[in-house]
């Protein structure tokens, strides 16, 4: 059954009809007519059948209490991505190795939550520190509750302090070592066994830092050193044509 508007001589009437179906064919019957439309409207007797209704329909009281804002607000939160990175992120040891590192500071904050959130967003999403931020309330992630935008900045800028004089061996010509290469160091420690070795690594390049690097070769060439290593030196003058320069310097 449902309600039809019915139009007869100009004037609207609000009926209750039920669809039947005799063979082949669906045939409607009026099982009451309730008045005109408009004075039904006009009265508020159509909203108040409505209502004395919906009592008996479960759908239509929530629907009901939300319009009438009675119901009690929830919150949903997604749980799939930290339930599986969070093993990971143990199972690694990215969490043992900074709660290591960072554990002497005494930070104010939960240093290690503010890393893993900003991990897992750039795994799912990327995007700023403040991205981070609001992406983290539609997720689950146990730790997180007390974390602020200030403290995923200070998080990074952790990664990125300067080690010490006496753990500045090895660093490159272009840039000191800094916490984030003791992490990476210690993960690997971790992971080690007396059977691994360092054959090969991986560095994964931003498109900015490729772009860069190609402008940057046309005025570095490779010559080797007194040691028999090589290192880049200055050439002064760009190794290719003006039109293969004018298109890297475009790219750049």
């Amino acid at each position: 059954m449902y309600f039809r508007r019915k139009t007869s001589a100009g004037r609207a009437y609000l009926q209750i009809v039920e669809s039947r179906r005799q063979g082949d064919q669906v045939r409607q019957y009026v099982i009451a007519t309730l008045g005109r439309y408009e004075d039904l409207k006009a009265s508020g007797q159509l909203e108040r059948l409505l209502r004395s209704g919906a009592r008996f329909s479960e759908k239509a009281m929530v629907l009901t209490a939300l319009d009438d804002q009675k119901a009690a607000p929830i919150a949903s939160r997604r749980i799939g991505p930290a339930l599986v990175f969070e093993r990971l992120w143990q199972e690694t040891g990215c969490r043992t190795v900074v709660e290591e590192l960072s554990g002497a500071r005494k930070h104010a904050f939960d240093l290690e939550r503010a890393l893993f959130l900003s991990v897992l967003h750039r795994l799912f999403a990327s995007g700023s520190d403040r991205a981070a931020d609001r992406w983290r309330e539609d997720y689950a992630i146990a730790g997180i509750e007390k974390l602020e935008l200030h403290h995923l900045y200070r998080a990074m800028a952790w990664l990125g302090e300067e080690l010490p004089s006496n753990q500045q061996d090895g660093r490159t010509p272009f840039a000191p070592r800094c916490v984030k290469d003791l992490v990476e160091e210690r993960l690997f420690e971790h992971r080690r066994d007396l059977l691994t070795r360092l054959d090969l690594v991986f560095l994964a390049l931003s498109d900015q830092v490729k772009r860069f690097l190609r402008f940057l070769s046309s005025f570095i060439h490779i010559s080797p050193t007194a040691a028999g290593s090589q290192l880049p030196s200055w050439s002064g003058q760009p190794s290719v044509s003006g039109q293969e320069w004018a298109r890297l310097s475009q790219r750049g």
